[in-house]
């Protein structure tokens, strides 16, 4: 019944046959495309696109085709990475808020209100610069600032989760199902994760999807202002960054990494708004 409503939806599936194609071609073209991301080359330096570098040059003469592949599996692997942290966190907070309510159910919503009403953007651009040199000093310079930039979108993106989840948790457990669960002796862990969780993964898989895109999103942002991956590492927000100062010369530069993640955004959008309707039990 899902996916009948999904194949429904002209969006839902532009979003899916878009994301497929750019998830294919990160992984499956660089097999065939094989110019290196690092080449320096300052004869085609700024080069518009041609045949032999279809996305054009950047200012070292790097083929720009090249870094978009390889920044797009960074990019896509820290987006469901930092999705992964914020959802477990708010899963686990909002089901135990909702199950347990009370006393419990007030502490954990005014902390969520609490990470609610912190500006988002500046204190992770805080975090990242207090704390970016020693785990790049401890994990490598890639690790390093991969851990952290994950770790901090994940637990600055958990709130909605929690609050969606501890909703639903509140409406199930008054009912009967459950009632007879309890009735049968069933313990508290097994209610919250097989009886009532059940009923609520539909929710926290389009949360999800649509924390993917903002995750993204605020990667690229960390990377356009220098706070995120090494120079020598081309995220699409670096690829922008390293743009910004030739937009009338090399227009190309920065439109194709900015193309990249408008359509990666666009499409995991679309497709969590076909899940939403999909899942959504007044169709």
């Amino acid at each position: 019944m899902t996916w009948k409503k999904i194949k429904r939806d002209r969006n839902a599936i532009f979003g899916i046959t878009v994301l497929l194609i750019i998830i294919s071609a990160i992984l499956f073209l660089p097999l065939v495309y094989q110019n290196p991301i690092d080449e320096i080359d300052f004869s085609i330096s700024s080069a518009p696109p041609s045949w032999n570098h279809p996305f054009g040059t950047n200012d070292l003469g790097q083929d720009q085709l090249a870094r978009i592949l390889y920044g797009g599996k960074i990019s896509l692997t820290v987006g469901i990475t930092a999705t992964i942290v914020s959802i477990l966190l708010g899963t686990l907070v909002g089901a135990i808020a909702g199950f347990y309510g009370g006393i419990i159910d007030g502490i954990l919503m005014r902390i969520t209100d609490l990470f609610l009403a912190l500006p988002q953007l500046p204190l992770l651009l805080l975090i990242v610069y207090l704390f970016r040199d020693s785990l790049k000093n401890s994990l490598g310079s890639e690790l390093g600032i991969f851990v952290l930039v994950v770790i901090v979108i994940g637990i600055l993106n958990w709130m909605s989760v929690a609050r969606l989840v501890r909703a639903n948790f509140l409406k199930l457990r008054e009912m009967e199902f459950i009632s007879a669960a309890r009735a049968m002796g069933a313990k508290p862990s097994r209610i919250i994760w097989v009886h009532l969780f059940s009923n609520v993964v539909g929710t926290v898989i389009v949360a999800a999807t649509l924390t993917v895109g903002n995750a993204i999103i605020t990667e690229s942002t960390l990377s356009f202002l220098g706070l995120g991956f090494p120079p020598d590492v081309p995220t699409w927000g670096r690829m922008l960054f390293d743009a910004k100062d030739y937009l009338t010369s090399a227009p190309h530069m920065a439109l194709f990494p900015g193309l990249a993640i408008f359509f990666t955004v666009l499409s995991i959008n679309y497709i969590g708004d076909g899940l939403r309707d999909a899942f959504d039990p007044r169709d």
